[in-house]
C-alpha cells in the first residue's frame, strides 16, 4: 500500500509499548495514598494515551484546571518514575515488527508526546529501542503532538524526508500530526485510542489490528 518508504515512525504509549499498568498502578497509589479505594485497572486504560491528565482525571476526577493539580501531577510524576519498567512491555509482535523492519534495511525511530524526564530512562531501561534511528519526546521541540514539529525532528534525525516516512499511531492526535508532517499516516487500533474513539473519523491512511499487520502494508 505504502510505496518508496524508507522509515517508520511510532508513537510510545499504546503503539510499541503498553504501559498502561504502570501508569495506573502510579495514580493508583496516590489514590490510596489519600485514603480512597483502589480503582481496577480496565477504568485507568482507556485514558493511558492522556498521560497524567487521564491518569488524575480517573483517579480523582480532576481536570488540569484544577487548582491542586499541578500539585498532584508531579506527585503522580514521582510514583511513575519509581515503576516505568515494572509492568511495562512491548505488544504482542512488536519485538518481530522492528526485527523485520531492520531486516528490510528500513530505519525506525520514535515520536512521543511523553516528556523526555521519562522517555529517555524508559527506552534507555528496554533493549527494544537499542535500534532506534531516532528518540523524540514531548518537549524535544517546542511543539508537541499534533503540532507537525516533533515528527519533523524525528525525519531530520535520520537524514530522511517526511515522504519517505510513514507513522503509526493509536491517538487521533497522532493521525494529525502525521497528515500534518506531510507524511502517510496509519492508525493502531489495538492502543488505547481515548474513550469514545471514533477512530474511522481521524482521516488515517490505514488502520492494523495488530503490530505485525504493518508489514502487510509496507509490501
Amino acid at each position: 500500500m505504502f510505496a518508496g518508504v524508507r522509515a517508520v515512525l511510532f508513537d510510545l504509549d499504546g503503539t510499541l509499548i503498553d504501559s498502561a499498568p504502570d501508569l495506573g498502578a502510579a495514580a493508583d497509589q496516590l489514590r490510596v495514598a489519600r485514603g480512597l479505594p483502589s480503582l481496577p485497572q480496565a477504568l485507568y486504560r482507556p485514558m493511558a494515551g492522556a498521560g497524567a491528565r487521564g491518569m488524575l482525571g480517573v483517579a480523582f476526577g480532576m481536570t488540569p484546571e484544577h487548582p491542586e493539580f499541578p500539585a498532584l501531577r508531579e506527585a503522580f510524576f514521582q510514583a511513575y518514575e519509581q515503576r516505568m519498567t515494572v509492568a511495562t512491555f512491548a505488544f504482542d509482535g512488536v519485538p518481530e515488527l522492528l526485527d523485520a523492519l531492520v531486516q528490510r534495511a528500513l530505519a525506525w525511530g520514535v515520536v512521543t508526546n511523553k516528556s523526555m524526564r521519562f522517555t529517555g530512562p524508559l527506552t534507555a531501561a528496554m533493549p527494544l529501542f537499542a535500534r532506534a534511528g531516532a528518540i523524540v519526546g514531548g518537549d524535544t521541540t517546542p511543539h508537541a503532538k499534533p503540532h507537525p514539529a516533533p515528527l519533523l525532528e524525528a525525519v531530520r534525525r535520520l537524514g530522511l524526508q517526511p515522504a519517505d516516512c510513514i507513522y503509526v499511531g493509536d491517538d487521533e492526535r497522532d493521525i494529525q500530526a502525521g497528515r500534518a508532517a506531510g507524511m502517510p499516516t496509519v492508525a493502531a487500533t489495538y492502543g488505547y485510542l481515548g474513550s469514545a474513539q471514533d477512530v474511522a473519523a481521524w482521516g488515517a491512511d490505514a488502520h492494523i489490528s495488530s503490530p505485525l499487520q504493518l508489514l502487510d502494508l509496507l509490501k
